[in-house]
């Protein structure tokens, strides 16, 4: 019989109707939690984004599974309706054990490969508002549910395990990088209330839109690697899930709160797969190929050099005061 380390806990898994949030929110529900799958595509009312997945389908696979998930359509940019999913889990339930920030992680207003200077702007409000708003606005109404109780986890998906953000152009580095310092900001201002935020990034991962790419599916998914071989080293959205299900798990998680990690790191320490038995390390492939990647290694330079200096920086001012208690 399958042990389900995470019965009786409760977790939002919000934006979880496709990619990432879709498999966190599956493994999850793999664990024995009870999973409220949200987000705003629901049949016959899809999302802007204009793609096939809903919801439902992510609760009915949870279910499937032998799982519990529950869907419930939710704007995450307007704060009412975020303040009545929680107020519904609290009337439910009376407590939250995790939240996972997923919204918005592939909005196509944030594609595209181009200098700031070329970016085109006419919707980067919007970005922001979908994107960052999104994650404050939940995050805040969770920490209120974890604060009350004393424990919490809330996990922000980001993209690249550097402080900067990764994505190709300044709307999405913008974003991506905020989330990062999102998680770090809540992990101190929330420390007094023994409340986690951690900050995780996948590798190279196989969500439906990059299997849509490729013209493949899961199933034949290395096909793939005929048009890309780094898509060989790829994770399926599952394997971040269950990242952010050994965190969920963890009994000491909040010696990590202010981390910023990775699936593949964590594999590393807690020895889960992805579904195929396989255990993709991006960090390690990544340290191979990164040095043919002239433009970038010079980048990760300065970014290395930055940090040190602040590290420095850091060193002395700590030096002049007295420890924390």
């Amino acid at each position: 019989m399958m042990t389900k380390p995470l019965q009786n806990k409760i977790a939002v898994v919000a934006g979880s109707t496709r990619g990432a949030g879709r498999g966190i929110a599956r493994a999850l529900g793999e664990a024995g939690a009870t999973v409220f799958c949200t987000g705003r595509s629901v049949r016959g009312n899809p999302s802007p984004y204009n793609r096939p997945e809903t919801i439902e389908e992510t609760a009915e696979l949870i279910n499937a599974a032998g799982g519990i998930g529950i869907w419930v359509r939710v704007d995450h940019t307007v704060e009412a309706e975020v303040k009545a999913l929680f107020e519904r889990i609290d009337r439910e339930h009376g407590h939250l054990d995790v939240l996972v920030n997923s919204i918005a992680g592939e909005d196509p207003m944030m594609g595209g490969w181009t200098s700031f200077w070329e970016t085109d702007l006419s919707r980067g409000a919007n970005v922001f508002r979908q994107t960052l708003l999104s994650h404050v606005i939940t995050a805040k109404h969770a920490a209120l549910m974890m604060i009350r109780k004393r424990r919490g986890l809330i996990v922000e998906v980001t993209e690249g395990d550097m402080p900067g953000g990764a994505s190709g152009n300044v709307l999405g580095g913008l974003v991506k990088g905020g989330f990062k310092e999102l998680a770090l900001r809540m992990a101190e201002e929330l420390r007094p209330h023994r409340v986690t935020a951690i900050a995780i990034t996948p590798g190279y991962l196989r969500s439906e839109s990059m299997l849509q790419h490729f013209g493949v599916t899961e199933e034949n998914w290395r096909d793939g690697g005929k048009k890309d071989k780094n898509f060989l080293e790829s994770e399926s959205p599952l394997f971040i899930g269950r990242a952010v299900a050994a965190l969920a798990q963890d009994k000491k998680v909040f010696a990590r709160t202010g981390d910023l990690t990775s699936s593949w790191e964590l594999s590393r320490e807690y020895g889960f797969t992805d579904h195929d038995g396989r255990r993709p390390d991006w960090g390690k492939h990544w340290e191979k190929i990164l040095p043919s990647m002239n433009f970038m290694v010079e980048g990760y330079k300065r970014q290395a050099d930055w940090l040190h200096r602040m590290a420095r920086r850091a060193e002395g001012y700590l030096g002049t005061i007295e420890p924390a208690a």
